[in-house]
């Protein structure tokens, strides 16, 4: 994926990536690592907490456990990629969107996930997909990708 968005986005001059909060988070930092590692240099990695965006906030997050935004740099003008870990109904992608226009007006706002599981609620697609992955809307897909130990996905059937 590091390779197709440094080619997609013409380079890494105006390239960021933020990683929507849980699973984009260090998967964005592996994407950057990845880009360091072919151009020379990392592009600036930034991260949005999306829980006071959602749509269901009031329902779903009697109690929420609200992360930091941390985007360190300008957005305006700068190609910006969202990171998350899987895409389902769109609806994560929306909220990191306006909690992005928050902070500036990007050039372009790109998606990037890790799995894709389909069920859109929104019409939505990602630009970088690592898998797409076909299950029932009753299926459980997690995924956890980290430093200190294995990447893991598991899915996990409905009834």
């Amino acid at each position: 994926m590091a390779v197709a968005i440094v080619e997609a986005t013409s380079g890494i001059e105006d390239l960021t990536l933020v990683g929507i909060r849980r699973g984009g988070v260090a998967l964005s930092a592996r994407i950057a690592d990845e880009i360091a590692q072919a151009e020379g240099t990392a592009p600036p990695v930034g991260t949005v907490d999306i829980s006071l965006y959602r749509d269901d906030a009031a329902t779903a997050l009697p109690n929420p456990k609200i992360g930091p935004t941390d985007i360190p740099f300008d957005v305006d003008g700068r190609h910006v990629v969202l990171v998350d870990d899987v895409l389902q109904s769109g609806r994560t992608v929306r909220a990191a969107i306006e909690c992005l226009q928050d902070h500036g007006r990007p050039a372009r706002v790109w998606l990037a996930v890790l799995c894709d599981r389909g069920g859109r609620e929104l019409p939505i697609a990602p630009d970088f997909v690592g898998r797409t992955i076909e299950m029932d809307r009753q299926s459980r897909l997690d995924v956890w990708i980290d430093a200190a130990g294995p990447d893991r996905v598991v899915l996990t059937e409905g009834e």
